[in-house]
């Protein structure tokens, strides 16, 4: 070979040698520009992190709160059938499901599921389980307390006692073969 040539082959060498240069050169600015963003992203998300526990720890206060309510909860009225079921609810302390509500209350089994909607409905609430494929249901033992101390349903033994004598009267006075006292 001759001299030329190896001056020739040196010189396209040498700009191959910097155009590899160049292109390390900018791959080693884009790696760096990713690794600046990369710390960034990180940076955002230990920060993200640290407010996502902060709001965990205000939920669960909320929480804890809400289990100790100040204020005494709104209750829609109940009619003298929903108070019958409510007492039978209230009185208990394990969960019935609808035939042992149905007999303990005396209100028809077909009608206690739609006692019951309307209950949940006005406000009473009502803890469901299901167990080998029927409802139980039971009054949420925070609301019976309350129920205890400030009368929310506001129960009185003077209803009862009169329905269930106006009761009899209307059974005497339409079937006085069937009634039995």
């Amino acid at each position: 070979m001759k001299k030329k040539d190896l001056i020739e082959i040196e010189e396209k060498l040498g700009k191959n040698l910097v155009f590899i240069r160049q292109n390390l050169s900018e791959h080693l600015s884009a790696i760096n520009e990713n690794t600046s963003e990369l710390q960034s992203f990180f940076d955002y998300l230990q920060e993200l992190d640290q407010k996502i526990e902060k709001l965990s720890q205000r939920i669960d206060q909320l929480q804890l709160q809400n289990h100790l309510p100040k204020e005494k909860p709104y209750i829609t009225p109940l009619n003298t059938t929903e108070k019958k079921i409510f007492l039978t609810l209230y009185t208990e302390e394990v969960a019935l499901n609808c035939l042992d509500i149905s007999q303990k209350s005396e209100v028809p089994l077909s009608t206690i599921r739609e006692y019951l909607t309307s209950l949940s409905q006005k406000g009473i609430p009502l803890n469901r389980s299901f167990i080998i494929n029927q409802t139980f249901f039971q009054l949420d033992s925070q609301f019976k307390e309350w129920q205890a101390k400030n009368n929310i349903i506001n129960l009185s033994l003077n209803s009862f006692i009169s329905s269930k004598q106006n009761l009899q009267t209307k059974l005497k006075t339409y079937c006085p073969k069937t009634f039995k006292q």
